[in-house]
């Protein structure tokens, strides 16, 4: 699996906390961060989302992050994962940067994901997305580390 992020991810609670997830996932992410832009919204939108593209594996199975995109839960994620991996296609998650996504960029996206409908930080983003793959593996092999349901009061 392939995560193509807008921005570097410089040292501290972020990177590590990406790290954590990341060193436990087999495979683990190969990352690819790309320079984020400068002028105005427009112009940085189209411009990141152009590097976004072209910086994706030929035959890719596109998977960007994005408000609009579907909130699953983390079963339903395990899943979906599951079945992505069946594909012989290189899964790629895209991470925006400041300005979000161009056009096509979702255009281009084989299944939009949501991690749900609050603006997060595109930094934390990357630490949250690897979790879940880790809580999605953890799921997929019958792990204790995903815990079903919510706790009884």
């Amino acid at each position: 699996m392939h995560l193509i992020a807008i921005g570097r991810l410089r040292s501290g609670p972020e990177a590590d906390l990406f790290e954590r997830y990341n060193i436990r996932l087999r495979p683990r992410l190969t990352i690819a961060e790309l320079a984020e832009e400068r002028g105005t919204p427009t112009v940085v939108k189209r411009k990141e989302g152009a590097a976004l593209l072209a910086a994706l594996p030929r035959d890719a199975f596109v998977v960007p992050l994005d408000l609009g995109g579907y909130a699953l839960d983390s079963e339903s994620f395990a899943g979906r994962l599951g079945q992505w991996a069946t594909l012989s296609r290189p899964v790629c998650f895209l991470i925006g940067g400041a300005e979000g996504l161009d056009a096509p960029v979702i255009a281009r996206a084989d299944y939009l994901l949501s991690l749900g409908t609050m603006t997060w930080p595109h930094f934390l983003v990357r630490a949250m997305l690897a979790e879940q793959l880790y809580r999605a593996q953890a799921i997929a092999q019958g792990h204790p580390y995903h815990r079903a349901g919510r706790p009884e009061a």
